[in-house]
Formats: structure tokens, C-alpha cells, sequence
């Protein structure tokens, strides 16, 4: 047996499964809960305002994919260099790009890196950026989903040397509220709590749960409306959601926009256009343009109004990341 595996428990070690290396593993997924809590047999994160990344490595030769399977390799080179560097031959990793705004983790800060690909775009960005890694799904030819996560987290510290911009993801045993409080404090999106008996477990799942500090939501683009007075490209977007076969209405975006980012999307947008409304209900906004909806954007607002509309709604940025198909209502 590896020696990677020496400080697990017998019981560890019994559910390591040995097998290939997977080129993909569909990643698990947090449930939004409301209410923090305590207790002995959960750990607590601090949730990154980022871009949720998989990284394989086999040999000399890795990869970083989105939560969705997309490539990231031309995205973040430097990840891309220090995981050859620090990490062994034959591993999966779970984790987190971001880039920060202060001290803090900001997804707007990480926007403009996120659409580059060009490798001088690239290099010549001002945005540094860092993957914070919280989990092993694979090593040294094991599956480990199985093994509970406390000692996945055991795995993981033997297995990486967290050298910039790699990092290691911090936590917090037991003491869910405390943390939560805490983060909301120091300006953070949120928290994470982790069952740290569970197996690792794809998609949407109860074993992982997050908390927010501030609301924000990815919406899906369903029209804009024509700009006015000096406003350039269009006015605000029209967005939705997915909820039991309808592609429901939650209202119009229009703040948080710089020039270039109107323009940007007027363009991107213009190639979606439609004849007719994708939302389910009727939309009355004047000066509409219909597109198909297939642009996930992410939306921070301060509540849900009575008639299911967001209150407030401010444009973050979009997520290339996010299946519009998936986009479903979190906040009630």
C-alpha cells in the first residue's frame, strides 16, 4: 500500500477502491440552508466567491476543468504550472479559483481573468489568481470517494505542497454558528458545512450545505431592453429561472454594468435573438429584444419580492461555468 495512505484508519483504508484514474467526476454540490448550526461530526469552510475547478493530473499532463467539463488549461496557466510542480504522477482534486478584492474573494475581481484564453491576455493580466483545494476524489490509483471526508482531508495534506498559488482550504471543526458569524464579519460570500463521515457524493447534495452573508443568485438571460439617454448597447436584462417545466420571470437587471461589459454582452446577446418571449408568463417591459436563453449571469440582490421578483438585483458578472438548464430559484 502506498505510503500516502499511512496515517488513515483501518476502516480508511478498507474503502479505497483500487482503479483507474477518471478523465472527469461530476462534482458535489452544496444545498442552500438558512440557519447555521453546531455540530461534533461536521467541518466548516469558508465559501470562495470563485470558479469551482477539477483538476487531473496522469503523468506530466494535467488538466482543470469547470464544474461543467469545460477546459480551464489556457485560463489559468499558472495553476496549471504549479499542480506539475507540487503534485504527485496519478491524482483528482476538487477546488476553487479565485482572486481577491482586499482581503476578501471577490468574483467580480475574478470576471475579466475568467473569459480570457488568449495566452498574452493572459500573461500580461493584472488579476493574480489562486485555487484553494478542499478535496481528493483520486490518488496514486484509488478511488477515495468513499472514504469519509475527514480523512480525504488527511489524504489531501500529503498530497499537495501548498506553495502559491496553490492553497490549502481552511476549516473550522464543530463550531458552525461561530464560524458563520465570523465570516459574515469579515466581509465573506458565505460558508460551507461538510459532513465529515460522508462519502463524496456527485451532484446536489445534503452532505455539503451552504450559508450566504449576502443573496445573490445565477439567473438566466431571457431578453434586454433598448439603453437610453447616454446609456450605450441596452438598457437592463431580462432574466429567469427554471422551476418545474417553466422558465419563470424574476425581473430586470439594470445596474451594475461598466461600458465595456454593456457592449460586451449587447454583442454576445445579439446572436441569441428570438421572435418571441422565452418566458413562461407574460412580460410586459417596453422596448424588449428576445434571446434564447442559454447566458447564465449572477445577480446579487436583497430579497424576493411577494410576486416572485428580485428586489434590488445588481449584475455581478457572467458564469460560463453554470448549465442554464440547471438554473433553479435558491432563495424563497
Amino acid at each position: 500500500m502506498n505510503a500516502l495512505f499511512d496515517e488513515l484508519s483501518p476502516e480508511a483504508v478498507g474503502l479505497l477502491r483500487k482503479r483507474g484514474r477518471p478523465e472527469w467526476s461530476e462534482p458535489t454540490l452544496a444545498t442552500l440552508v438558512h440557519e447555521p448550526f453546531d455540530h461534533p461530526d461536521w467541518l466548516f469552510e469558508p465559501k470562495m466567491d470563485g470558479q469551482r475547478c477539477l483538476i487531473v493530473k496522469h503523468g506530466s499532463r494535467v488538466r482543470i476543468l469547470s464544474r461543467n467539463d469545460k477546459p480551464l488549461d489556457d485560463t489559468y496557466p499558472e495553476i496549471r504550472e504549479a499542480v506539475a510542480e507540487q503534485l504527485g504522477p496519478d491524482c483528482v482534486l476538487d477546488g476553487e479559483v479565485v482572486a481577491f478584492s482586499g482581503s476578501t474573494t471577490s468574483f467580480a475581481r475574478l470576471q475579466p481573468r475568467m473569459q480570457l484564453e488568449n495566452t498574452a491576455d493572459v500573461r500580461n493580466s493584472e488579476v493574480a489568481v489562486y485555487c484553494y483545494l478542499f478535496d481528493i476524489l483520486h490518488v496514486a490509483g484509488h478511488d477515495t470517494t468513499r472514504v469519509p471526508l475527514r480523512e480525504r482531508k488527511k489524504l489531501l495534506a500529503r498530497t499537495a505542497e501548498f506553495t502559491d498559488p496553490l492553497r490549502w482550504t481552511p476549516y473550522e471543526n464543530s463550531s458552525g454558528q461561530r464560524y458563520h458569524r465570523g465570516a459574515c464579519a469579515a466581509g465573506w460570500e458565505g460558508t460551507l458545512a461538510k459532513d465529515a463521515t460522508a462519502a463524496y457524493h456527485p451532484g446536489r447534495s445534503r452532505s455539503w450545505m451552504k450559508f450566504k452573508c449576502v443573496n445573490d443568485q445565477e439567473l438566466v438571460v431571457g431578453g434586454f431592453t433598448d439603453p437610453t439617454g447616454s446609456r450605450p448597447a441596452l438598457g437592463a436584462l431580462l432574466v429567469g429561472y427554471h422551476e418545474g417545466g417553466r422558465f419563470a420571470y424574476a425581473g430586470k437587471v439594470g445596474t451594475g454594468f461598466e461600458e465595456r461589459t454593456l457592449r460586451e454582452l449587447r454583442a454576445e446577446l445579439d446572436r441569441l435573438e428570438r421572435a418571441d418571449s422565452p418566458f413562461t408568463e407574460e412580460v410586459a417591459e417596453h422596448g424588449a429584444h428576445w434571446v434564447e436563453p442559454r447566458t447564465v449571469v449572477s445577480i446579487a440582490f436583497t430579497e424576493w419580492t411577494g410576486d416572485g421578483k428580485l428586489r434590488h438585483p445588481t449584475y455581478r458578472g457572467l458564469r460560463r461555468d453554470k448549465d442554464p438548464s440547471d438554473v433553479t430559484r435558491e432563495f424563497r
